[in-house]
Order: C-alpha cells, then sequence, then structure tokens
C-alpha cells in the first residue's frame, strides 16, 4: 500500500488544478490518478486536432446515453476526456465564466460563498489573459486566455449577420455584459492549446511530493466506517490517504465511483449486489445539460473547411502556416465565434447561446458530409429537465448508466424552438445570405412550422458537453456535497468538479470547473491549518 496525504480521483480540469495547490506544500504528500492516457499527442496540442479527438476512444471515454423518450429514442454521443487534463484537453477552448446570477443563484438556494462576488477574484486569480488585466480579468495566473490570431472569414460574415439581426456587438463575453456577439477567446497559448494539464501540471511535474500515475482507474473509495481512508485501483492495488481523497471525475465519473463505494440510494445499490455503506439518496440524481440543434447552409463563396476539391489545397496550405506561425485554420478551434441572446426584452439574462463554425458538422463530425457549408448551434442554456447517472452494473470497467431525460419538462422544447428561429435570422441576414444564398440544408426549406421544426429537433438535437449537478451542493435533501465541497456523512472526502454545480450555468463549463477546483484547494488548506493550530 502507497501512502499519501491526499488523493485526487482525475485529471482533469478540476483535479489539475486542486493537485497543483495541494502539492505546493512541500511536507504534503499528494497522489494525482488519472484513468486515461499521458495528453501527449499532436491532436490535442494543435487546436484542430479537436475533429479528431471527437471521433476518437484514445483520449476519450467515448460514453452514451440511454435511449432519449423526446428525441426518438436516440442514444446521443457524449465525448469526455480521458487524459491529462480531462476534458479541456479534447474541447473547443472556448473561454466562458458564464452569468453572475448564476453563481448568485447557487448562493441563494444554500451554497453559501459561491455568489459572484466571491468567484470573480478566483476567476481572475487562475487567468492569464493576453488582453491584460482589468476589472474582470486577470494577468498572472497560469489559465492562458488568448483572441483567435486570425479567424476565418466567415466568421466575420457571421458577427456581421448576427447585428445586422438585432444582436449587439461584445467584445468580451466574461466583462461587464455577457448578451451580444463577438469572437470567444480561448484557452490557448502560441497557437496551441492550453489545457488545465498544460496550465496547472506541467509546471509541476517535478516536484517530489507529487506522484502522478496515468492509466490508473479507480474502483472504489475505501472506507472504515463512515470515514474515507484512500482508494483501490482495478487490479487491486490500494493507496491510502491520511487527510482526504477527492473525486474529480466530472459528471459521470464521480458519482459512479460514489455507487461502487456504496455511498448512494441504498435500493439502487441493492439492485447490482452492492453493499450500502452510507445512504445518500442525490447521488448521481440531478443531471443537466445543454442540448443543442444546428442550422446547416451551404457555403457558395467556397471558403468554408469541408469535404470537397478545395480540401487538399486548404490542408496544405494550412500545414504550411501552422508549422510556420502557429496561426491559420489549425490553430482554430472551430467555433471561432458565437453570442448569447435573450428571449424577451425583460429577460433577467441570455437565455440562448450560439457557436459558429465554418464547416458543416453533424454527429460531432462522425458522419461525413460532403460539400462546404457553414453550421449555427443553437443552444438552450438553463432546461428544467433532470436526468440521472447511475450503474449498469457492479463492474467499475462498465461504463456508467446516463439518462439525461432531455426535453421532459415541457418548458425546454419551446425555448429550443425559439432559439432555432433566432438562429435562423441570423442566417438570413444580409453578410450571411452573400455566403450561402439561402441554400439552407437542415432544417431545410420544407421544414417551417413549429410542428416541423419539433421533428427536426427529435430526429438531430445533441448535447453540446456541459454535463453537470449529479453531485449536487447544498443543504437539500437531495445535495451530496456541502458548501464546502465535504461528501455529507462521510469523512475525509470530497467532491470538486462540475458535478457539484446546483443548476447548469449560462454558458460553458470548463472554465467554472477549475474555479471549482481553486475553490476545493482552499476549503482544504484553510481547514488543514486550523486543525493544524488547534
Amino acid at each position: 500500500m502507497a501512502d499519501y496525504d491526499y488523493i485526487v480521483v482525475g485529471a482533469g480540469s478540476a483535479g489539475a488544478v486542486l493537485a497543483n495547490r495541494l502539492s505546493a506544500d512541500p511536507a504534503t504528500r499528494v497522489c494525482l490518478l488519472e484513468a486515461g492516457k499521458p495528453d501527449n499527442s499532436w491532436q490535442i496540442d494543435v487546436p484542430f486536432g479537436i475533429v479528431q479527438l471527437l471521433k476518437s476512444r484514445t483520449y476519450n471515454w467515448y460514453y452514451n446515453t440511454e435511449p432519449q423518450a423526446q428525441l426518438n429514442n436516440r442514444r446521443l454521443y457524449w465525448p469526455r476526456g480521458k487524459t491529462l487534463g480531462g476534458s479541456s484537453s479534447i474541447n473547443a477552448m472556448v473561454y466562458i465564466r458564464g452569468n453572475p446570477d448564476d453563481y448568485d443563484g447557487w448562493e441563494r438556494e444554500g451554497a453559501e460563498g459561491w455568489g459572484w462576488r466571491t468567484l470573480l477574484p478566483v476567476f481572475r486569480q487562475l487567468e492569464r489573459n493576453e488582453r491584460g488585466a482589468d476589472a474582470f480579468h486577470g494577468a498572472d495566473g497560469e489559465l492562458n486566455v488568448a483572441d483567435i490570431a486570425n479567424p476565418g472569414p466567415l466568421t466575420h460574415e457571421f458577427i456581421k449577420a448576427s447585428i445586422e439581426a438585432g444582436l449587439p456587438a461584445n467584445p468580451d463575453f466574461n466583462g461587464a455584459d455577457q448578451e451580444g456577439v463577438g469572437h470567444y477567446q480561448v484557452t490557448q497559448r502560441q497557437g496551441r492549446r492550453f489545457s488545465a494539464a498544460r496550465a496547472f501540471l506541467d509546471p509541476i511535474k517535478s516536484r517530489p511530493n507529487l506522484t502522478i500515475m496515468t492509466e490508473a482507474r479507480v474502483a472504489r473509495v475505501l472506507l472504515d466506517g463512515k470515514t474515507a481512508i484512500g482508494v483501490e485501483l482495478i487490479g487491486g492495488q490500494r493507496l491510502l490517504a491520511r487527510w482526504e481523497t477527492v473525486l474529480c471525475g466530472g459528471a459521470i465519473n464521480s458519482p459512479q465511483l460514489l455507487l461502487l463505494s456504496g455511498i448512494g440510494a441504498g435500493a439502487a445499490l441493492a439492485e447490482h449486489g452492492i453493499e450500502t455503506r452510507h445512504n445518500l439518496p442525490g447521488v448521481g440524481q440531478n443531471l443537466q445539460d445543454h442540448l443543442d440543434a444546428c442550422i446547416i447552409a451551404k457555403d457558395l463563396t467556397k471558403r468554408a473547411v469541408g469535404l470537397s476539391a478545395a480540401l487538399p489545397g486548404m490542408l496544405y496550405r494550412g500545414i504550411r502556416e501552422y508549422r510556420q506561425s502557429h496561426t491559420g485554420m489549425f490553430a482554430s478551434n472551430a467555433a471561432e465565434a458565437g453570442g448569447f441572446a435573450r428571449l424577451r426584452p425583460d429577460s433577467p439574462y441570455p437565455e440562448f447561446q450560439f457557436h459558429f463554425l465554418s464547416s458543416m458538422l453533424r454527429d460531432h463530425g462522425r458522419k461525413m458530409s460532403f460539400g462546404q457549408g457553414i453550421t449555427l448551434h443553437c443552444c438552450q442554456l438553463r432546461p428544467k429537465s433532470r436526468g440521472v447517472v447511475g450503474l449498469k452494473s457492479a463492474d467499475p470497467n462498465a461504463d456508467a448508466l446516463i439518462q439525461p431525460n432531455y426535453l421532459e419538462h415541457p418548458d425546454d422544447l419551446p425555448e429550443l424552438i425559439a432559439a432555432l428561429k433566432l438562429g435562423r435570422r441570423i442566417m438570413a441576414s444580409p453578410a450571411l445570405q452573400a455566403v450561402t444564398g439561402g441554400h439552407e440544408t437542415d432544417p431545410g426549406p420544407n421544414r417551417q412550422s413549429d410542428s416541423e421544426l419539433i421533428d427536426y429537433i427529435r430526429a438531430s438535437a445533441e448535447t453540446i458537453y456541459h454535463p453537470v449537478g449529479t453531485c449536487k451542493m447544498g443543504t437539500d435533501p437531495l445535495a451530496v456535497v456541502d458548501p464546502r465541497l465535504r461528501v455529507h456523512g462521510i469523512a475525509n472526502l470530497r467532491v470538486a468538479d462540475a458535478s457539484i454545480m446546483p443548476r447548469l450555468i449560462g454558458g460553458n463549463t470548463n472554465a467554472p470547473a477549475m474555479v471549482i477546483g481553486e475553490m476545493a484547494a482552499r476549503f482544504m488548506r484553510a481547514e488543514r491549518n486550523a486543525r493544524a493550530e488547534g
């Protein structure tokens, strides 16, 4: 048995930050466990490698949901990062914090200490924004945030079209106001992906008190009564934590590991022959995700990236430019621009988000689309539907059961229809009409009524990769962790990742996950210092 002070399970966006902060004390022994392989691949470093990462199983858990009753019983594909850096190593690198009211809402619902006034300084501390520091941004943190060096020409046309459709221009979605349209900032540096692993692990890998183990999948948390004492890996190796064990596996893996360890609803555990070590009914409940519907149109100007006669030349020029200056199409995150919009003028915050791609994208790029075109992703930001992550079996090698229950709440579908209609208005604006000539392929000219759009959504809507909520933070009966991220009823065990979000935020979830890791480290250090002084 190996003995450590802290064990961190999962080297993703939160786990990388947490391991960095805990191991800053040279007297503290920290073990960071990652089920995936090391992140030493060009596909991860080169931003445009996302095209392959979303289709590959090498650095990707490659999950699939249960059949979705409201989506024609389709099983939706859920890519999740399985490597150092977690999903920050395979995502589109979009740096978004969410709306301030999201976090104030958490606090109003019982997550004391998680309001926007508390979290904004934490976001700023982690950030090294190449634009420089101001009231909303930091310039001295580890996480490099940059503008895309030379966005594609169709990205500019999308922004023009959105302004023509009535959206305000917004140069900074993480500034004073979230609403509007513009270029996304990205977690890149010098044209390369800058994941949580690049930011928080690469600079500290040589610390003698930090052990990083890859291809180390945890089978269960070891318990002594109601106290966590470490973990057991698949294969039988046991690692002991003298002080605390922290789960940072994300909204799927963290609740799955709790259930495998006998922590969860007793009836659900009994179905798989797992002894109930602690009855905690909220484990795996409260699953939320952003559902996304796309508008796709042809590019008559032949500037989009696609399977066409122009592609070989584009690839040749792109590779040459990237080798010379780390700019061009291979430095692109694909989703270079987007925006946030309100359902009604009196809405307290935007309900929709858009991501624009200078290519045709179906089924996460797994379906080949011939020709050149553009895609506008239209997303409802605050769904009311709730799902669950559970077990398919007691085998720790098995995938979890993922049941999002998309569109089960009656309010969700009308908002997604409204997002599609606004997206169509953008695509119909003069700047993009000059690109597409009005040749919409999806949903297509034959789908105009609400019922026809509903049919399209049921047949084609997909995740935009933001599952949260399955180890909910709070004090209510379904809460799994308290506001200091301690698992209710189990000593020396915490969860620190997107699963602790009580409600899904209005935006991409990667940057908030890093803040969750930072907050966990602060709680743990403060409590350790208090015990030492006492």
